[in-house]
């Protein structure tokens, strides 16, 4: 069994194998599995993808376009945010990797890539960025040819070992799949954190403008009723 140290040592290694752009553009699956509807707007889904988030991904990948306080949004109490702060941080910083950007290009040539965007830059005719990171989590198969002794189905030649294995393992399949769907939910969450405040301010300015029109319809009925 792989030790804690060594596991995270070969995931950021692998991680930063797929950072260049090349790597990025590596063709998906024609069709991806959706991620369940009701999770992408359920908080407590996208609260619990946070914090699987901080548990399994945040050793070596940051979502640096987020603070820790924005994680209110998603329902999460002052008292929950605090309880998931890295050592010494605090709730205004950055959600950033522990890993220093600097050791890991020395190490291994090329930095883990942020994950801010992920959902949004996955997003094709396959299926949105969502879909591809609960699919691509889902796919991993043991490959002894590969250098992490892993691949997957999504991303054939994937460098990135697979960190949720454990989970995976030890799980029923429903379980996992729940988790890795909340782990997705709070990825497209924070790809674009305004997009439920965007939403419910697009239905106000619907309601504004069909009263609008209303008022407006009956005052220029009213102006031309006595004008022959």
């Amino acid at each position: 069994m792989k030790t804690l140290k060594s596991f995270l040592i070969s995931a950021c290694a692998a991680a930063a194998m797929v950072a260049t752009p090349a790597a990025f553009a590596a063709e998906g699956p024609a069709n991806l599995d959706k991620v369940p509807a009701q999770k992408l707007t359920d908080k407590a889904a996208m609260q619990n993808g946070a914090k699987v988030f901080l548990s399994y991904c945040a050793g070596c990948h940051g979502i640096s376009a987020m603070r820790y306080s924005r994680l209110a949004d998603i329902g999460m109490t002052e008292e929950q945010i605090k309880a998931v702060l890295p050592p010494g941080a605090k709730a205004g910083d950055y959600i950033r990797t522990s890993l220093n950007r600097n050791d890991a290009k020395g190490w291994f040539g090329a930095a883990p890539p942020d994950l801010s965007l992920t959902a949004r830059s996955r997003s094709s005719g396959a299926g949105t960025g969502a879909d591809w990171v609960y699919t691509f989590l889902r796919t991993y198969h043991e490959d002894p040819s590969r250098p992490t002794g892993w691949n997957n189905k999504t991303f054939v030649g994937v460098g990135m070992p697979h960190v949720l294995w454990e989970a995976q393992k030890t799980k029923p399949p429903a379980e996992f799949d729940s988790m890795v769907g909340d782990l997705a939910a709070f990825l497209n969450y924070v790809a674009e954190p305004a997009q439920f405040s965007r939403k419910t301010i697009g239905m106000v300015v619907m309601v504004f403008l069909a009263i609008f029109f209303v008022l407006a319809w009956r005052l220029n009925k009213a102006y031309w009723r006595h004008i022959k």
